[in-house]
């Protein structure tokens, strides 16, 4: 049987207006859509590296349901070279229901610091992008998008080495003190051991030191190592005093080292 055209005009009119009508009621069932943050919760990975878990609350009071509702950060540094990343999954949130949704990201303190020194001694920033994603009604895709930026304190800010004070123990060795100072202006505490070599002008390595820290995030630490060193390797006869320290820090968090410090 052959359907007239006036009826397949008709017909097409009418699967136009219901799905106009289907869009935009789908539309504005999106206003009835709520979000509401929680408070973000910190803490460390079996591979001892530090997480992010936001909890985001979703309560669908519209008409259709919520598909493939999705939450993507991405931390790049400075050069723009992605540092960190998380998505966040959820495939159906129905009309009436309420969840809570845990959105997760993951940051190598570790491969950040040795990457770029910077983020070590110096405050900067990560350039965070986040992408939001659902399907209304399943069927209709809604995507938002925004970049900002969020402020990276350093954890060994204005950290500074000071030249070594000598004093005599015996005979044959000196007592050895270098006073150390830094802030930790990292969203983390900084605890761990920071260990110094002791090389003379004549790349002798001459001494060992090594201290414990324990500085809570935004504090400042001031502090020392002692250590001895032999007579002989310490000064060339007819000079003063000089060389330089290979620095190196251990932490749950990162390790790094050695950095060259110059003494004298």
């Amino acid at each position: 049987m052959n359907i007239p055209i006036k009826m397949i005009g008709i017909a097409t009119t009418i699967f136009w207006v219901f799905l106009i009508a289907f869009s935009v009621s789908a539309a504005f069932s999106a206003k009835d859509i709520q979000f509401n943050f929680g408070d973000p919760q910190t803490g460390m990975t079996a591979d001892n590296e530090l997480f992010f878990s936001l909890p985001i609350a979703i309560a669908n009071r519209g008409f259709y349901s919520i598909g493939d509702f999705n939450v993507t950060s991405k931390a790049s540094d400075i050069n723009g070279n992605e540092i960190a990343r998380g998505t966040s999954f959820v495939s159906i949130i129905r009309p009436g229901e309420e969840i809570t949704m845990f959105h997760n990201i993951t940051l190598d303190i570790n491969e950040i610091l040795q990457g770029d020194r910077n983020y070590l001694f110096n405050d900067t920033d990560l350039r965070i992008h986040e992408a939001v994603g659902l399907s209304l009604a399943t069927i209709i895709p809604v995507q938002a998008s925004g970049n900002f930026t969020l402020p990276w304190g350093a954890p060994l800010y204005n950290f500074v080495l000071g030249n070594p004070t000598y004093s005599p123990y015996n005979a044959t060795h000196f007592r050895v003190n270098v006073p150390i100072s830094f802030e930790n202006h990292a969203f983390f505490d900084l605890t761990g051991s920071l260990q110094i070599r002791m090389y003379n002008d004549r790349n002798t390595r001459i001494g060992d030191g090594q201290t414990n820290i324990e500085t809570a995030q935004h504090t400042g630490y001031n502090g020392n190592i002692e250590f001895y060193i032999s007579i002989v390797n310490a000064i060339t006869p007819g000079t003063s005093p000089k060389g330089h320290f290979d620095v190196y820090l251990f932490s749950p968090l990162f390790n790094y080292g050695p950095w060259v410090i110059p003494y004298g």
